[in-house]
């Protein structure tokens, strides 16, 4: 498998540099989602002490054109602090900061779509929403071929992979344990996945959010997304889940998310509205503990591993709670 150049790197120069002493300075790394709404991209600023809240950060600017944000001639780009979090790299008191991007007239970028999301949620905010998106994601090499992979052909049926231990079925647990323990630092969807490219610089490994990254009988990579509300939550609130109508943000729920949505391997069809108990293989899932409960949340597994996160929980927030679509609400089998 080919190296990047930066594997003849002796790592253990940079701690030298590292373990310096910085005073009262305060490294903070501004991350923003570039015009593709897939990409990331960060730089730093030096501040003169620790910030305690987001409120105290100053705001970034960049050239817009280098992410296709803005025009050449136009081209000063606002950065705009929206979240903090400790950095697990740079470790104590520097912080990661996901920024919101806006334009030479302060108008949102096209792919800044935290701004309309959290309108909305403030907007209905009695209704005590919880989202819990699951991100998947695959490893590739630096030549660009699945990381653990044959170097020619294909490995066995997936299924011994699935949840796996031993070396001859997982093949990348260090890079996997790295970044969960560095995600207790800041586990909001962008900024783990900003997380995880860090991470897999220093193991030589690219993570892609491709949702089908091999085409085949393989499955994709997904980002279910579990939902609920204070009245789901409540006693029989499992009639509330009913409430749910089909909606159409497959196009937002990541990009070439068809050729994810088969329905085949454990997916549904992009073209089909389906809801089901205790079924991965539908649109939308009632756990069935859930079922037996009568109470809890859903399962929405439309969105693909590249989805954006605000466009998601926005569409869910429209579609079950302002009612924005015309179509009948789904029926759920016990």
């Amino acid at each position: 498998m080919t190296t990047s150049a930066c594997s003849h790197l002796n790592k253990g120069i940079k701690q030298v540099y590292m373990s310096l002493p910085q005073g009262e300075k305060v490294q903070v790394m501004y991350i923003s989602i570039d015009g593709t709404g897939e990409g990331l991209h960060c730089k730093t600023r030096t501040l003169d002490s620790e910030p305690k809240c987001v409120e105290e950060l100053p705001e970034g600017n960049f050239d817009g054109s280098s992410t296709l944000q803005s025009e050449g001639s136009n081209n000063d780009t606002y950065l705009v602090p929206a979240a903090m979090f400790k950095d697990p790299f740079r470790k104590d008191p520097n912080k990661l900061v996901l920024c919101e991007v806006f334009k030479y007239n302060r108008k949102p970028a096209e792919t800044n779509l935290r701004h309309a999301c959290k309108r909305i949620i403030d907007m209905m905010s009695n209704q005590h929403s919880w989202f819990g998106m699951e991100q998947e994601y695959a490893l590739m090499g630096t030549n660009g071929h699945p990381f653990g992979w044959p170097s020619s052909g294909f490995p066995g049926p997936q299924g011994p992979y699935y949840c796996s231990v031993g070396a001859d079925r997982t093949y990348s647990r260090d890079i996997v344990e790295a970044h969960y323990r560095a995600c207790f630092m800041g586990d909001h969807i962008w900024v783990a996945r900003f997380v995880l490219h860090r991470v897999c610089e220093d193991f030589e490994v690219i993570a892609t959010f491709d949702p089908k990254p091999i085409p085949g009988n393989w499955n994709g990579a997904g980002c279910h997304t579990n939902f609920s509300t204070k009245a789901m939550r409540e006693e029989n609130g499992l009639k509330y889940t009913g409430e749910y109508h089909t909606c159409a943000y497959d196009p937002k729920g990541g990009l070439d998310n068809a050729r994810r949505l088969t329905g085949f391997r454990e997916t549904s069809n992009i073209n089909n509205f389906s809801a089901g108990v205790a079924n991965r293989s539908t649109s939308i899932c009632i756990p069935r503990t859930v079922s037996e409960e009568k109470k809890g949340y859903f399962e929405d597994h439309h969105s693909s591993a590249n989805c954006d996160p605000f466009s998601v929980t926005e569409a869910l927030i429209r579609t079950c709670l302002l009612n924005e679509t015309g179509d009948e609400p789904f029926q759920y089998k016990n």
